[in-house]
């Protein structure tokens, strides 16, 4: 599916995009183009790697001409650009406006444009019911996405736009696992907002999965989500204390800006129409246009008074959470190093 295909990742310097790289660059496809703002990241890349199939460009989502020029002669594209931080998203809303819903709309307008076949945009647990800035953004990155997949250029070309929903991607730059293991080798107490909140936990591998299963699957307009296992952050901070063989303090500092207590991957309208794919959901998008009078739906999904959520998929206990963690490449490097 990939041979002698070129594929644009927005944000490639990030954790995502190496994941994908390390996945790809083994394979017979014909280029791979990071699109990124920050040159150091791009430098580190492209040092690490050393890879004739990849192509560093420099340039910015938010500025239309910059990705509309990276993407000439793109095939595939993967939107993986984002503000994620949840409390600088909820102290500078405007900047999370500007990259995840404008920026993003410049990707698809850009694939458009340059008739680029297949997009898939990555979305978020905190898009569904958002209470934040970055979820509300996301959410609406999402609604962008399944317009633009109803867009007569992408149609005439066969392409298609879909997208997915993480939950907790495990590891991930920025993320609770790194900090709390600076925390442990640093001798300093592990910080923990509310000990009950209940986080998915997914690998950084199983995200690439996703998409890549997504990118197989998809048809104009789909989200789709992993079903994955929980764990509360108590358990989380138990787990890596356990593994790291300490006996830092764990201190409670209270929720954040923007906090859950769990977070959704698939709402209860979503649920009443989703497709169970075994180890996913697919969540079909309603392309009807605005004339409600053609449509007269006899039968079709209920509503239900059910979400997916943090909290009611499976429980990890802190053995099972244990033996994920021992699983990750990150976890494994910082054991050897401590």
């Amino acid at each position: 599916m990939f041979k002698n295909k070129v594929l644009l990742i927005t944000g490639g310097t990030g954790s995502f995009g190496n994941a994908v790289l390390n996945k790809f660059l083994s394979s017979d496809i014909k280029e791979i183009r990071i699109f990124s703002r920050d040159e150091k990241k791009q430098e580190d890349m492209r040092i690490s790697y050393k890879n004739d199939k990849l192509n560093f460009i420099v340039g910015d989502v938010r500025d239309f001409d910059s990705i509309n020029s990276a993407m000439r002669g793109v095939d595939f594209v993967f939107q993986a650009a984002a503000l994620k931080q949840v409390p600088s998203c909820e102290f500078y809303p405007m900047e999370a406006i500007r990259t995840n819903i404008l920026g993003s709309e410049n990707v698809l307008e850009a694939s458009a444009r340059n008739n680029v076949s297949k997009v898939v945009v990555l979305s978020t647990d905190k898009a569904v019911y958002p209470i934040n800035t970055m979820g509300m953004t996301k959410a609406l990155m999402e609604k962008l996405a399944i317009s633009k997949a109803r867009d007569p250029r992408i149609k005439a070309n066969n392409g298609v736009i879909c997208a997915t929903r993480y939950g907790n991607v495990m590891a991930s730059r920025g993320s609770i696992i790194p900090l709390f293991i600076k925390q442990v080798k640093e001798g300093l107490p592990l910080t923990i907002t509310n000990s009950e909140m209940t986080r998915f936990m997914m690998s950084l591998d199983e995200s690439v999965k996703l998409v890549l299963y997504a990118f197989e699957n998809g048809n104009a307009g789909d989200i789709f989500i992993q079903k994955s296992p929980a764990a509360t952050i108590l358990t989380l901070a138990e787990a890596i204390k356990e593994i790291f063989n300490v006996n830092n303090e764990i201190k409670i500092i209270g929720a954040r800006h923007g906090e859950k207590m769990y977070e959704t991957l698939c709402s209860k309208e979503e649920l009443s129409k989703a497709e169970d794919m075994g180890s996913y959901y697919r969540i079909p998008a309603d392309l009807r246009d605005l004339n409600y009078t053609k449509y007269i739906q006899k039968e079709g999904p209920k509503l239900i008074n059910k979400e997916y959520n943090s909290d009611n998929t499976k429980q990890l206990n802190k053995e099972e959470l244990k033996k994920l963690l021992l699983s990750l490449e990150y976890v494994q490097h910082e054991l050897k190093s401590n």
